[in-house]
């Protein structure tokens, strides 16, 4: 009878420990993911709004940079339907329009499920078969922007975004991409100059993030989307040193530079936005968007549970153990 208390304290005891080193775990996932989102600290890089970039570069003071971004214009529709059908969605074809008006000059490179395919297959070869395995097509988009920006340079701007001005002052930028002010980078308007670092890290990590979350959103997200973009530009940031070098980069030229991102808030009272308009966009979000949506409304609190359930999990552990004292038996020896 003892013996089966002491077994049941035993397991009590181990099933606890397992509780706790298993919800500090689940709490160190979570902050490193609140990370992401930047909650604890703002994201790294330079922070401009569109409004401060065209100040500088309208300025009547002498400018000294040279632009350094190609003038190339990105845009990505890859039919899910039908991949010999290239045509643009009626509802996008404004906002393209848009671009193409505000920038004449510039060189616009379309690209097609086709054609991104067959990029891929020439280019970098050693991608192809991940390329063609993603499970969910917006995937193949998001790796798509990536590529090309590492092979051409310019600037990738979503379909459902419009251009209201020349993109001209963004090309002094070597690589920026758009933050909406709260939450995760954005992959939707990227741009900069062809094999920066910042380019070559993303894609050659997309192999090794490659992974099934079960969670659609999660697994897009994390895998090729703006949680995974984010990922890494805060690994460009961490692996840059302060002699303007890049860790993993010894034979590349020395100067690189921290990074910029562009801010579009669409919160009322943000700044105005002056190169960039939206129309409706987020056609591939899945079921769970909405789930991750609300959690990321309210992730502090979660993590503020978190933190009070290992405290209370610990402190039960500590007071049963106070009234479990340790019961010693004494020792008898048997006569034969």
């Amino acid at each position: 009878m003892v013996g089966r208390r002491r077994h049941t304290r035993l397991l009590a005891v181990v099933a606890a420990v397992a509780g706790v080193a298993i919800s500090i775990y689940a709490a160190t996932r979570i902050v490193a993911f609140a990370e992401l989102f930047g909650i604890f600290k703002d994201h790294a890089g330079v922070r401009y709004t569109q409004a401060e970039i065209a100040a500088r570069y309208n300025s009547t003071s002498s400018d000294s940079r040279s632009p350094m971004v190609p003038k190339i214009i990105h845009q990505i529709f890859h039919n899910w339907h039908d991949e010999n059908n290239d045509t643009i969605p009626a509802k996008w074809q404004p906002s393209r329009q848009s671009c193409l008006d505000s920038n004449p000059d510039w060189e616009q490179m379309f690209w097609s499920a086709k054609r991104s395919e067959k990029f891929i297959e020439k280019e970098y070869p050693w991608f192809l078969s991940t390329y063609k395995s993603y499970r969910y097509p917006v995937q193949r988009v998001d790796v798509t922007k990536y590529f090309v920006l590492r092979h051409y340079g310019g600037i990738y701007i979503d379909l459902d975004n419009g251009c209201s001005a020349s993109l001209e002052p963004l090309t002094y930028y070597p690589a920026f991409t758009t933050d909406g002010g709260l939450g995760a980078l954005s992959n939707n308007i990227m741009g900069g100059k062809p094999n920066h670092p910042f380019f070559v890290i993303i894609t050659e990590n997309l192999i090794r993030w490659k992974l099934n979350y079960l969670l659609p959103y999660v697994t897009v997200m994390l895998c090729s989307g703006q949680w995974f973009l984010t990922a890494m530009w805060e690994k460009y940031h961490s692996d840059l040193s302060p002699d303007g070098t890049v860790r993993g980069f010894a034979d590349a030229k020395t100067g690189w530079k921290p990074l910029h991102r562009i801010l579009m808030d669409m919160r009322p009272g943000a700044d105005p936005w002056v190169f960039f308009n939206q129309v409706a966009g987020e056609s591939w979000a899945d079921w769970d968007y909405r789930i991750l949506k609300a959690v990321g409304d309210h992730i502090v609190l979660i993590m503020l549970f978190m933190v009070v359930f290992i405290c209370v999990l610990v402190r039960s552990c500590m007071k049963y153990r106070a009234r479990s004292p340790t019961t010693y038996i004494e020792y008898q020896k048997l006569d034969h």
